[in-house]
């Protein structure tokens, strides 16, 4: 029986999270950030309450870039969407499922935010941020884990917001997801990190005995799967790539890669430059040859309107940041592109509905062309990684863009008593390193186990705040 429920409070909070090393992704070298944190209250028909969290970072200039907009700014629209999800859950009155809750409003969502000057990416944030809470309060309310709850469609995933998938059975295609295990982690290489040790200067580098290169994380964590960024300059991307592969290339185990052009390229033709010239260059043998997935090379104002033509038949590329709403991938099919990224900040409902249109579309053409990859460097150890590592592994993902506590300085910042407690409720996801808690990579895998537990998903962060509707609060 699926649960009929409302939300009856909710509350959004932040909190600062330090970057241990900067991090440079596009147009921005981010330093420090700020990760928001919501809670909620559901009840159900029969009177039934449970509370539920969820916490993503509000990374700016990737949400939107406009040049005009500070990184605060950037963080403020995050914030202003979340307000405007709030407000519409709360206000709703009936009792629906928890997609039918997230279906209701979805677009009307976006239509509200865009009269604020939010772009369509942005709005996406502030659902799929209370779509997350309300997932993690469902699970507990059911006592059971996320891959229960999904499994058996407990939310009443259907069509509602794709009709492309009318008549597509979503029951029976969410029972048959196997939750992975474990999953290979996809360390990110930003465009001013350190490639060698030898990079690193020790009068200004961070010191504290964890790694601060490429090199070393690779020997700390026996990494063989990577994600590279590129700048759209293709001289410097070749000139870096190189660098790169010199070290990737003295791995005996084969190696895995993921190229992320961050909008920087302007079209097609100018990605395929960089490519060919990629391909002309013998030491980029191995390199080109261990590459899975090539990620939003062209800039989201044109990617969807540009046919990607000889290029997009000749690689798997696909959309992230022109992934801004339900129907952008069967758009994005349309001009060649074969793939879409999963991230929680985008929305769990979008991931599962583009996964189903992976399932049907390979089925339809005979062939794997189709694909679904796992991004997201921003989760931070906590909720962030829990859920979405949980969304991950359900998808059926083999790896995962996952090194955020490279920069972020694993839990650093969060109680005593709330890191203790991320690893006594989850001890084959986080690991104590020089005196820190980290997610714990270990030959290049990361053993999601602990996320079968029935809590994983619904945690209750021992350090959460009260909830206060109207004066009245709960813990």
């Amino acid at each position: 029986m699926t649960p009929r429920l409302s939300v009856t409070a909710c509350t959004v909070t932040t909190r600062p999270v330090g970057l241990r090393l900067p991090f440079r992704y596009g147009v921005v070298t981010l330093r420090e950030a700020q990760e928001a944190q919501v809670s909620v209250r559901i009840r159900t028909q029969d009177g039934k309450e449970a509370a539920g969290h969820a916490a993503e970072l509000l990374a700016p200039k990737w949400f939107d870039k406009s040049p005009e907009l500070s990184n605060e700014d950037n963080v403020q629209q995050l914030l202003r969407a979340v307000d405007l999800a709030k407000a519409s859950y709360l206000d709703e009155t009936s009792y629906l499922s928890a997609f039918g809750l997230h279906a209701t409003y979805d677009a009307e969502h976006v239509e509200r935010c865009a009269t604020e000057g939010l772009n369509s990416l942005v709005a996406g944030f502030g659902n799929a941020l209370l779509d997350k809470a309300i997932l993690s309060a469902l699970c507990n309310l059911l006592d059971t884990s996320f891959f229960d709850v999904i499994g058996s469609n407990a939310i009443e995933l259907q069509s509602t917001t794709a009709p492309d998938m009318d008549g597509f059975d979503f029951t029976s295609f969410l029972a048959g997801l196997t939750p992975s295990t474990s999953i290979l982690a996809r360390h990110t290489v930003g465009l001013v990190d350190a490639i060698f040790e030898s990079d690193v200067d020790p009068q200004t580098g961070v010191n504290d005995g964890l790694p601060e290169s490429l090199e070393a994380a690779i020997k700390a964590w026996g990494l063989r799967a990577f994600k590279i960024k590129v700048s759209g300059d293709k001289d410097k991307d070749i000139d870096q790539l190189v660098r790169i592969a010199s070290l990737l290339d003295t791995i005996s185990d084969p190696y895995l890669c993921t190229l992320d052009g961050n909008e920087q390229y302007r079209d097609a033709d100018a990605f395929g430059e960089l490519y060919r010239a990629m391909a002309n260059d013998t030491r980029l043998n191995r390199l080109i040859r261990s590459i899975a997935v090539f990620e939003q090379p062209i800039a989201r104002i044109q990617a969807m309107s540009l046919p990607l033509g000889e290029i997009g038949e000749a690689l798997p590329i696909e959309i992230d940041e022109s992934d801004n709403g339900i129907n952008a991938f069967v758009e994005a099919r349309a001009v060649g592109y074969r793939g879409v990224s999963s991230k929680s900040c985008k929305g769990v409902y979008r991931a599962l509905i583009n996964r189903a249109r992976v399932v049907k579309w390979n089925a339809q053409e005979g062939a794997e062309r189709y694909f679904l990859s796992a991004e997201d460097l921003s989760t931070q150890p906590g909720l962030a990684v829990q859920q979405d590592l949980s969304l991950v592994a359900l998808l059926g993902c083999s790896h995962v863009e996952r090194n955020g506590h490279f920069y972020g300085d694993g839990a650093t910042g969060l109680p005593t008593a709330h890191q203790q407690s991320l690893k006594d409720d989850l001890p084959s996801l986080y690991c104590r390193s020089k005196g820190k808690l980290h997610l714990d990579i270990n030959q290049g895998s990361v053993d999601l186990r602990s996320l079968h537990g029935r809590t994983a998903y619904g945690w209750q962060p021992v350090a959460v705040l009260p909830i206060v509707v109207d004066g009245m609060g709960f813990a």
